[in-house]
């Protein structure tokens, strides 16, 4: 620490009005809090937060690890040292934190320090590159593939194309339409892998609109889900690629009408907040196991029995593209929300 013996600092001030949310503690008790650590869980009045337990407003998973650093804080006078973990705020909201103790004496009583810092959106920055990257390489690697198989499957169509002609049997036209079948998936990944965004320029937006459209292309699936619509703030638009973000949207309502097993319900929501539109769309269908969600997007990965993963591919790949991000919440047997956000402006 360096002090210029020739001032007076007020370090009482300094701490109160801290970025960092800073927190006192005598055993788990809350005896201090700073603004910034009012802000952090949400909490407008300091006598709501004084005398209450610390581990309130930690997630259970770090109980454990949170009462033997605070206990070597206070009884060894270690440093606890940068640790990521988990915060619940006052409503609920689940943040992630990056938290420190040090030892503070005061008197002949032993307290430990707590400094907190909110990296939610370091960690989804962190998230989205690692997807976009993941996306990137195995584009890279489906290309090379798809080119590399696709020449040798078209030459093969050519001669059966011939043999039709100079030896017709039947079985020809369904080696023939298999062939097609295979073209045309490798010519969609192709198209998803490497998406040629410099055609369409980019313009002006009203989701709510397109969305309005969208939904009517599924009016003869109305007799059995009941759709519902929740737009807020329609007046604003995005800048971006029209045609692939309908695209994209598409196959996203496409999947959730898809996804529910006779009746059900489909709700998609709009909303503007803090510079950006949030699209979410939440069907009542058999939902995703958590140990597939992560892999949502990864060309030829899919749910369904007979699908490709070409749709979501297009999808992850418009919408990071775009510099927005998505969230997928599921429930096996209850549903899935897919909750996209798009900056506006450019």
């Amino acid at each position: 620490m360096a002090i210029d013996d020739t001032y007076e600092l007020n370090f009482q001030k300094l701490i109160d009005h801290s970025l960092n949310a800073i927190i006192v503690l005598r055993n788990k008790e809350i005896i201090y809090a700073n603004d910034s650590a009012l802000e952090l869980v949400g909490i407008d009045n300091h006598f709501d937060i004084l005398h209450v337990d610390f581990h309130t407003f930690l997630h259970p998973d770090y109980h454990d690890l949170c009462k033997e650093r605070l206990r070597r804080v206070r009884e060894e006078l270690e440093i606890a040292q940068l640790s990521e973990q988990k915060l619940i705020k006052a409503d609920g909201t689940e943040i992630d934190i990056e938290i420190m103790a040090v030892p503070y004496q005061h008197k002949e009583e032993a307290l430990a320090q707590v400094t907190i810092r909110d990296i939610s959106k370091r960690k989804q920055a962190e998230k989205k590159l690692y997807h976009a990257e993941k996306l990137s390489a195995i584009g890279e690697i489906s290309t090379g593939v798809a080119h590399e198989i696709k020449n040798p499957l078209t030459a093969v169509k050519g001669f059966v194309q011939l043999l039709k002609t100079e030896h017709y049997h039947p079985y020809l036209d369904i080696v023939s339409k298999e062939l097609d079948n295979a073209i045309a998936t490798l010519t969609n990944l192709l198209q998803v892998a490497k998406p040629d965004l410099e055609n369409e320029p980019s313009v002006s937006i009203h989701l709510t609109t397109e969305l309005e459209a969208l939904l009517s292309l599924f009016q003869d699936q109305f007799y059995r889900v009941k759709v519902e619509t929740r737009f807020y703030h329609e007046e604003q638009s995005i800048i971006g690629k029209k045609n692939l973000l309908l695209k994209a949207f598409f196959n996203l309502v496409k999947n959730a009408f898809e996804a529910i097993e006779g009746d059900g319900q489909l709700l998609v929501e709009h909303f503007y907040k803090e510079n950006a539109v949030y699209v979410k769309i939440s069907d009542t269908g058999v939902g995703i196991s958590q140990d597939k969600i992560k892999n949502l997007g990864t060309p030829f990965f899919s749910t369904k029995a007979e699908g490709t993963g070409m749709g979501l591919t297009q999808v992850y790949n418009t919408i990071h593209n775009h510099n927005g991000t998505i969230e997928v919440l599921s429930e096996v047997g209850k549903g899935t929300t897919f909750a996209i956000q798009l900056p506006c402006g450019n």
